[in-house]
């Protein structure tokens, strides 16, 4: 597709807002900044349903004509702070496309960093972290785009609005402590996710957005809005100011945007002489009210008790609140999905060669809503930090159950019961990881002697924890040598769970030559996905 027409924008826009609403919910309980009232999602949906109406009664196909409802549409439907700064985005792109009967790739680049510029200007006090970082992030990632088609520009402009939302925890605390992503830029990108699907021709009904798949990957989860501090200003306040008196000038407007700022904050004052929107929050909704009628009238008051909302955030969110959580580390997808499989909550990446710091272990508790929460570290290189997140976290019960390998993990994952009290939980996840005996298959990284073994770098060994026991001409050979120095003679299972440098094939030799020697025992193949071992062995 080399070009748009105002048909094919209007059901861009049109998608962007099913999309939206769709997935309101699942933005809502990202919202904490400005403040913790849940309510980004749902403005925002409000927004484009608005856009959407006005689209509904344009009676041309023409690009200006769309392009003039869509802008129309959401200055008048824009709710809250989020809201308006995405109208203000849909305004920037459409004051661009509207000069053209027909859009092409540049064009539309363009638009984007005009919308950024538009967004930008709108907010007194901009905050990067936000939905106007994602939108700066995208055009600034696409301004060079070698895309032919929209097809290839979209793909860019949702990979460069996931990269740019993994930042924004990193730019704004609030959402580093409470473990989410902004909100605001979750919305703008649903947006252009669900204009994509236009684009490609998609259809939506019953799509929702997934996390994106990136380094770091976007939390979707709850946010723990617990710890975040109080509201300084208690009501959103927003109205239109219409009919504007004849001796009402620009000056008088910036004048108001400059008074609303001593009085509040996410102040955003945006028309001409025609038509003013107005959203501030304020504990003086009365003086942004009676203020703004010294310019002209004021129209469609909507005044929102934020702490109320807030209150009521945190009422669901306690009332959301189970008992047991769990919490796993560990490297691999397969691990990861195994994790998962056993109802573990949260599963962080983390191993022996990199592991996770006592505050990242912190923030995926704090992710997981429960009175209780039992970590397993699975390598005794993390423990330790596992201790320390106990003291970085209040209004929890933090359990580090000690597992020094994943198998041990999962063992004691798979001992959990709901039922129980927390205590008879963590005694038997500790008999559980007591009945589990793992070693690994790897590699020497150097020519050394250690444990016995004359090795040479390259060389297949077999260890456990603690020592090096087995050493072998290939994979095969170490494992089987392995196992032979693990088992006892009660050991009635074993678990084989192959890495990322093994093909699933090569696994299934060694799992078929593990069992034609111990034909008495259950044995099993796992995929776990782990960078630097061949295989984790366990027996139980």
């Amino acid at each position: 597709m080399k070009t748009i027409n105002g048909a094919l924008f209007a059901k861009m826009v049109t998608n962007a807002s099913k999309l939206l609403d769709i997935n309101k919910d699942k933005i809502d309980a990202l919202n904490v900044f400005p403040v913790p009232d849940g309510d980004t999602g749902t403005n925002m949906s409000l927004t484009m349903k608005s856009s959407v109406s006005e689209l509904m009664q344009c009676k041309s196909n023409g690009l200006a004509q769309i392009a003039d409802s869509v802008m129309r549409g959401a200055l008048k439907g824009a709710r809250g702070n989020s809201g308006v700064i995405t109208s203000q985005v849909l305004r920037g792109v459409c004051s661009v496309l509207r000069d053209h009967e027909n859009v092409d790739v540049k064009t539309f680049i363009k638009a984007l960093k005009y919308a950024t510029d538009v967004a930008y200007s709108a907010v007194s006090n901009p905050k990067e972290g936000t939905m106007l970082t994602v939108s700066r992030l995208i055009s600034e990632g696409v301004a060079d785009s070698k895309a032919k088609s929209f097809e290839e520009l979209f793909e860019e402009i949702i990979r460069d609005g996931e990269i740019a939302l993994n930042k924004t925890p990193d730019m704004l605390p609030v959402l580093k402590k409470a473990g989410v992503v902004d909100s605001g830029g979750m919305g703008l990108l649903t947006i252009y996710k669900g204009m994509q699907k236009a684009v490609l021709n998609e259809e939506i009904e019953g799509v929702e957005i997934d996390a994106p798949v990136t380094e770091n990957k976007v939390t979707l989860e709850h946010a723990d809005i617990l710890n975040l501090g109080t509201i300084e200003f208690g009501y959103c306040t927003e109205f239109f100011i219409t009919n504007l008196k004849k001796k009402t000038t620009i000056a008088d407007i910036n004048k108001f945007r400059e008074y609303l700022m001593t009085i509040g904050d996410c102040v955003l004052v945006i028309g001409d002489l025609e038509f003013v929107k107005v959203h501030v929050h304020t504990n003086n909704p009365g003086k942004a009210l009676s203020h703004a009628l010294e310019l002209g009238e004021i129209d469609k008051v909507k005044i929102e008790n934020m702490l109320e909302q807030n209150r009521e955030l945190i009422k669901k969110y306690n009332a959301e609140k189970k008992k047991h959580g769990m919490l796993a580390i560990c490297s691999g997808e397969g691990f990861k999905a195994i994790f998962k499989d056993v109802c573990v909550d949260q599963v962080i990446e983390g191993g022996q060669t990199m592991n996770p710091s006592a505050s990242d272990i912190a923030d995926a508790i704090c992710k997981i809503n429960a009175e209780y929460v039992y970590i397993f570290p699975n390598n005794k290189n993390i423990i330790l930090a596992a201790e320390q997140a106990k003291q970085l976290i209040e209004g929890k019960t933090i359990h580090v159950i000690p597992t020094k390998n994943v198998p041990q993990g999962i063992s004691a994952a798979l001992s959990f019961d709901p039922e129980e009290e927390a205590d008879v939980n963590k005694i038997n996840m500790l008999h559980a990881i007591d009945n589990v005996v793992a070693g690994q298959v790897t590699y020497a990284v150097r020519t050394t002697k250690i444990d016995d073994f004359n090795l040479k770098k390259g060389d297949i060994i077999g260890l456990n924890d603690k020592r090096i026991l087995s050493k072998g001409n290939n994979i095969e050979e170490c494992t089987l040598s392995l196992i032979e120095t693990l088992k006892e003679s009660f050991h009635s299972i074993i678990n084989l769970y192959y890495g990322a440098d093994i093909t699933e094939s090569d696994a299934e030799k060694v799992c078929n030559a593990v069992q034609e020697k111990y034909p008495d025992c259950s044995v099993e193949l796992f995929n776990g996905g782990q960078a630097v071992y061949y295989f984790i062995v366990s027996l139980e």
